[in-house]
């Protein structure tokens, strides 16, 4: 059995964190790493004891929700809250960190960002990681890693479009099926 990659493993710890979440724009995870160990973790939300987004909505200025903070400013803080050093350490965020976070991710001696989304990548952020020497690094999660039943999934899959096939359904009803199939877990029908 082949192990799951480093960086699959640590993005994949930042989308479950992700999902925690209590913003309804964007649910975002982080994961700071120091020497393949998770030191601290966080998701964007609300002020502990204040009001979520999920109870109100969003709380926008300036197009930005301001009732949030921040999934790596939030990992950021467990590290202060608990006198763990951040100087050295990577982070896996599931979307390119906005301009303030940058900041933070610099001052806090973070060395590589690694990322699985772009969003709103702000070329000012991308000049400053490059003038720190924070090595910036596209991370794409890879599902079917993470996804424990994706083989019997695709047996499944592969099945019912065989079934389909047999059973004379539309050729054009079956190829978009099949194209469904294919992206929601990225398998591969027979004769492909």
């Amino acid at each position: 059995m082949e192990r799951i990659s480093w960086d699959q493993y640590f993005m994949a710890q930042s989308h479950l964190l992700a999902l925690r979440s209590t913003c309804t724009r964007l649910m975002v995870g982080a994961t700071i790493v120091r020497d393949k160990r998770i030191i601290a973790g966080g998701y964007n939300g609300s002020v502990s004891g204040s009001v979520h987004c999920i109870d109100e909505g969003c709380y926008v200025i300036d197009g930005h929700c301001v009732r949030t903070i921040h999934a790596e400013a939030n990992a950021l803080l467990q590290c202060a809250k608990f006198g763990v050093a951040t100087e050295g350490a990577d982070i896996y965020v599931t979307h390119f960190p906005c301009l303030q976070c940058c900041k933070q991710l610099i001052q806090a001696g973070i060395r590589t960002v690694y990322y699985a989304e772009d969003y709103h990548n702000h070329p000012y952020a991308i000049s400053l990681f490059a003038e720190a020497n924070v090595a910036i690094k596209k991370v794409k999660l890879d599902y079917l890693l993470v996804d424990t039943n994706y083989r019997e999934k695709q047996q499944l899959i592969e099945e019912l479009l065989e079934k389909l096939e047999q059973n004379n359904v539309k050729t054009n009803e079956i190829e978009r099926l099949k194209s469904e199939a294919i992206h929601l877990f990225q398998i591969k029908c027979k004769g492909e």
